[in-house]
């Protein structure tokens, strides 16, 4: 075949309507498949026109009991002729001879369909008063013409995909869970691609109505409980969890059966991380992190989201920290009058707006190099800016390096949100978001102190101004310094991976979650309340490390080193004493937590060393209970 024809837009057409690609003509039977494929619409004009031929034939052989000789040739030759050629122009004009439609797809059956109603219909009309044919004899030629039409396409179809089916002497034989959506679409991404890495040979779904089902002929096999069994029974080298709604617990267990079946485990991403309805060969991945701990769909109130932030200057400290860039960069969505964004590391300022401008010449005035210790500083940053909606994110965040160094955590965490707040006041800012953590809810550490002061100090700066709140949650996965970006440095090092202890359990939630949640909480938040996000079910951190250790081909050692000083078994999103309620958001409940006077600080002295721990513990817990204040405090 001349490759002129093959280089042609007409022939690329061809072939993506067909799902097939081009491939270099290597012997004399892939060059006539070639040129099949290239010509198929004038070859299925030829098929139509037989199918006729065919169908009224049969179907005046059987209305005169397959005697040939009561026949009327002349007729036949007549009536199909007709058929032929009205077929062709109904044809043409559905579309099924110009390549419109994909080989076999619903919209061609639907096409050719209608062309063959449009031609019985023209075929009737004729042959009513011409009767080249018996009535009975047409009826049933029509009826066989469209089984031939469809069949010759059915069978063509077929024959295409089985010519694109992965090798599978080569190609990874797979178990996919999930007989959904997401299965199906990535059971032809992969039955359609002859270079796909994976060969589909069995499903697995929890849904029992799906037992006797197959998807492009492959059967569902059982439930989740079967991975094993299944693995054994088709040979299987490697699992696909393909339910890109899943959440991290479902994940997790499957992941847990494949890998006890000896499986090698690939996922989907979650529906938020795909472009587009399309799931593709290349959205197989292994598991990450996010998969194992932190899969949810975040419904948002995008509306309210944009009412607050909107055209409004918004201020962020600690612009350049995990949290805060991604706030900025989830902020600038919502197109902010102004984004001015504080850090005293100027070189997280040009990581966080290269992610959000795709350069970063650190030329811009909203990129603030300041230390949130310095008062005057802040002061003339707000009246410059003069924000009306600030997200403080900068904080000391590392337990065991804040026991070391109390007076660190006093400065920053503390004196510093004290000074952020009186500032936001003295010029007006609407609405004050402070960002907590879990270890605030019954505090027995500096960090936990530190941070349920600030909690406590944003209530008493409410009083008057509503929308002031705090936000809590616990860990964020791919925070800097996180267990999890230990985990992984130590296992890339050869081990051994450090756990605390075997049931220490902590909550995880990833950091687009975490972010989207606080940017909600502050449309519904106010009155110095504690917001405190759901993170779902704690996660034990030794089986974290073993999952993440069962992922490499080379034997990695997990040791435990005990909980270090003030660290928790296990962290809590509310105090004992402490209730919440659920009001504008499923995942975000609302706390009440005493307001702290300002003046009660004076009892923390950085340079008093020997007592800033007890003090500390004082003033996040005051008044004690024996306290003529506590009752109307607590």
């Amino acid at each position: 075949m001349d490759s002129t024809i093959l280089a042609s837009p007409l022939a690329s057409s061809y072939h993506y309507r067909l799902g097939v690609g081009l491939m270099p003509s290597r012997n004399k039977a892939h060059r006539l498949w070639t040129a099949l494929v290239v010509h198929r619409f004038a070859l299925l004009a030829v098929v139509d026109a037989t199918a006729w031929g065919s169908g009224l034939l049969t179907g005046v052989l059987l209305r005169f009991d397959l005697d040939p000789d009561r026949a009327d040739v002349t007729g036949i030759v007549r009536v199909v002729t007709l058929a032929a050629a009205v077929q062709l122009v109904a044809g043409v004009q559905q579309g099924l001879y110009l390549g419109r439609w994909r080989l076999g797809s619903f919209d061609e059956v639907r096409a050719m369909t209608l062309s063959v109603v449009v031609t019985a219909a023209a075929l009737l009309a004729v042959n009513g008063s011409t009767r080249w044919i018996p009535l009975r004899a047409m009826l049933m030629g029509v009826f066989v013409t469209l089984v031939l039409m469809a069949g010759s396409r059915y069978s063509w179809r077929l024959s295409i995909e089985r010519r694109r089916r992965p090798d599978a002497g080569i190609a990874t034989r797979i178990l996919v869970f999930g007989a959904g959506e997401g299965g199906s679409q990535i059971l032809t991404a992969m039955l359609s691609d002859p270079h796909s890495p994976y060969l589909p040979v069995v499903l697995a779904d929890d849904d029992l109505r799906k037992t006797h089902l197959r998807l492009r002929g492959v059967p569902v096999g059982g439930t989740r409980h079967d991975i094993a069994a299944l693995a054994a029974q088709h040979r299987c080298e490697a699992l696909l969890i393909a339910v890109p709604s899943a959440d991290a617990a479902l994940v997790r267990e499957i992941s847990e059966l494949g890998r006890a079946a000896g499986l090698a485990v690939r996922v989907l991403p979650p529906v938020r991380e795909l472009f587009d309805d399309a799931i593709e060969l290349t959205d197989i991945r292994p598991l990450t992190e996010t998969d194992l701990l932190g899969r949810r769909e975040i419904d948002t109130d995008v509306g309210a989201i944009a009412s607050y932030l909107q055209d409004r200057r918004v201020l962020v400290t600690g612009a350049g920290g995990s949290i805060g860039s991604e706030l900025c960069r989830q902020i600038m969505r919502f197109d902010p009058a102004r984004l001015v964004m504080v850090d005293r590391d100027e070189s997280a300022l040009h990581a966080v707006q290269l992610s959000i401008d795709g350069r970063a010449l650190l030329e811009d005035p909203d990129l603030v190099v300041a230390d949130l210790r310095d008062r005057p500083r802040m002061v003339d940053i707000f009246a410059t800016v003069r924000p009306q909606v600030v997200f403080h994110a900068a904080a000391l965040k590392h337990l065991p390096l804040l026991e070391l160094h109390p007076a660190e955590g006093v400065k920053t965490n503390v004196i510093a949100t004290a000074t952020l707040l009186e500032v936001s006041l003295e010029h007006g800012v609407e609405r004050f978001v402070n960002i907590s953590t879990d270890k605030a809810a019954d505090p027995c550490s500096i960090l936990g102190y530190t941070k349920r002061i600030t909690e406590r100090l944003t209530a008493a700066a409410a009083r008057g101004q509503a929308a002031y709140m705090s936000v809590r949650f616990g860990n964020v996965l791919g925070s800097r310094g996180s267990v999890l970006t230990t985990f992984r440095a130590q296992i890339a090092a050869g081990g051994p991976v450090t756990v605390t202890h075997p049931d220490v359990t902590r909550y995880f939630m990833t950091v687009e979650e975490a972010v989207q949640l606080v940017i909600q909480a502050g449309a519904i938040g106010g009155e110095g309340d504690v917001l405190v996000l759901d993170m779902g079910e704690p996660v034990r951190i030794a089986d974290v490390a073993r999952q993440l250790v069962d992922q490499v081909d080379r034997p990695v050692e997990i040791t435990f080193t005990g909980l270090r000083l003030n660290e928790k078994l296990h962290e809590h999103l509310l105090g004992d004493q402490e209730w919440g309620d659920v009001r504008g958001h499923p995942l975000i409940r609302h706390v009440a937590v005493p307001p702290l006077e300002t003046y009660l600080l004076d009892r923390l002295d950085p340079d008093d060393a020997g007592s800033l721990a007890r003090a500390l513990a004082e003033v996040a817990t005051w008044p004690p209970a024996d306290h003529p204040a506590a009752g109307h405090l607590s």
